[in-house]
């Protein structure tokens, strides 16, 4: 009838205390009459000693000393206080003095990959010749990836990001909804899409939410978001791009200038990252001992810069490039460099793109024909999020999707919705991936999703 108690709640409060511990054995190592445990519980781990004395015989020594790493044991024991610091281990002023340990589950004794090997920094291994585990090891094998203290700390942080957003929305008077991933026709309109076969017909996985986060606004709901998967069938290998990943999207109807859900959305990913500050220092911390980085800086109010001003920066900056062209990767990274030696923000907007390279739905500036009313938000040099204020006159957006060469019979059903009268919106969508692995600064995306899916992998 004993609770079990959390290592993360071991500390010297609950020196003397009897306690029940349920953990993985990350190591052991038999001393003469002594066996020393390292017990984990995610990011959290304790030393814990098994003694010949009173509670424990050599037999039990010798039988804590033999159990398989991550094995998962239950530990009954007392809290005592350490003589020194307990360098490898989070509670580093108390260890375990076990009294009973049960073998829960036994783990087969050949690992497929070192725990203490995978949260080794590359650097670190290449200085002194130790083994560091790569990526393709670390997927196939992810259930045991996942166990390691960066990655558990990346998902707890990753599941923050989601709670931070609905709870920042949710407050902002915005409504959750759910959308159909399983469409009839191409949500971005283009070639991108995973087909798939619908009874006697096709159908198309979704690359957005976009056009029913739409229909919703048309529907008087005011203001939505939704969190979901999205699929792009993009034939990338990138760092940054997957062919499944999780959307955050938010749509929203304004009264008078689509700058006001511009200031929504960056205000939303600023209460995100205020958060993530203030609830989840454990778990920076613990990523940047793998992998440093400086920390994530960001402005209030958000910087927003013109495309024309982005452009000009590049150009002084010796980079060659139209009024009307689309921004390149190395020419985003570039940009952010620049942001960032200027202005010292790592998060920044950038707003009037050019007409010619946004999508069909995408209201044009009324003030400059070549420009639109849509932005990108960028953190580190990178795009997390595209938007734009949306044409919700079915005329126009029956010219522009020509203008795209875009089958109006496929989008019936999207410019219908806006034929019975729909107020002027905009929003955007946000790869939760992406804002994960930039604000704790990583190199791959691959890191921040869970079972990442792209166009060589499809397991696990």
């Amino acid at each position: 009838d004993r609770v079990l108690v959390r290592i993360k709640d071991l500390t010297v409060e609950k020196v003397d205390e009897e306690v029940w511990v349920r953990g993985r054995i990350h190591t052991s190592r038999a001393k003469g009459k002594q066996c020393f445990l390292v017990l984990r519980q995610q990011q959290f781990n304790i030393q814990a000693l098994v003694a010949v004395g009173q509670h424990a015989s050599k037999q039990m020594v010798k039988f804590a000393a033999n159990i398989t790493k991550e094995s998962i044991v239950d530990i009954e024991g007392v809290v005592r206080k350490a003589y020194q610091k307990i360098g490898g281990c989070t509670q580093q002023d108390v260890e375990l003095h076990v009294q009973r340990i049960y073998v829960i589950s036994s783990a087969e004794p050949r690992l497929p990959l070192q725990l203490d090997d995978a949260v080794r920094p590359e650097v670190e291994g290449e200085e002194d010749g130790r083994a560091t585990v790569n990526q393709d090891t670390r997927l196939d094998n992810r259930i045991i990836d996942l166990r390691t203290s960066t990655s558990q700390a990346i998902f707890c942080l990753q599941s923050g990001i989601c709670q931070l957003f609905r709870e920042t929305l949710t407050r902002k008077g915005f409504v959750e909804i759910q959308t159909p991933k399983i469409i009839s026709a191409a949500s971005e309109g283009g070639a991108n899409v995973f087909t798939v076969s619908y009874f006697k017909t096709s159908a198309y996985l979704a690359q957005s939410p976009q056009l029913y986060k739409q229909m919703c606004i048309c529907a008087d709901f005011e203001k939505v978001f939704c969190i979901g998967p999205v699929f792009r069938a993009e034939d990338s290998n990138t760092h940054r791009h997957l062919t499944e990943f999780v959307g955050l999207d938010i749509e929203m109807a304004f009264n008078y200038h689509y700058h006001e859900v511009v200031d929504v959305i960056a205000d939303t990913l600023v209460q995100i990252f205020k958060g993530l500050q203030e609830r989840f220092q454990t778990e920076i911390q613990t990523v940047s001992k793998q992998f440093p980085c400086e920390p994530f800086k960001f402005l209030e109010p958000t910087l927003r810069l013109e495309y024309r001003e982005g452009v000009a920066m590049l150009r002084e900056a010796g980079v060659e490039m139209g009024d009307e062209e689309d921004l390149s990767t190395p020419n985003e990274k570039l940009l952010g460099r620049l942001v960032k030696e200027k202005y010292d923000t790592d998060f920044y907007i950038l707003d009037k793109y050019p007409l010619a390279v946004r999508p069909f739905y995408t209201m044009p500036d009324p003030a400059n024909p070549k420009t639109s009313n849509s932005y990108d938000m960028f953190m580190r040099g990178e795009e997390i999020l595209s938007g734009a204020q949306r044409i919700h006159d079915p005329q126009l957006l029956t010219e522009r999707a020509k203008h795209h060469g875009i089958d109006l019979e496929k989008i019936k059903a999207y410019i219908d919705s806006f034929r019975f009268g729909a107020p002027p919106h905009a929003g955007g969508g946000i790869g939760l991936e992406r804002v994960t692995m930039l604000y704790l600064g990583l190199h791959n995306v691959r890191q921040t999703s869970m079972f990442p899916r792209d166009p060589k992998r499809l397991t696990p």
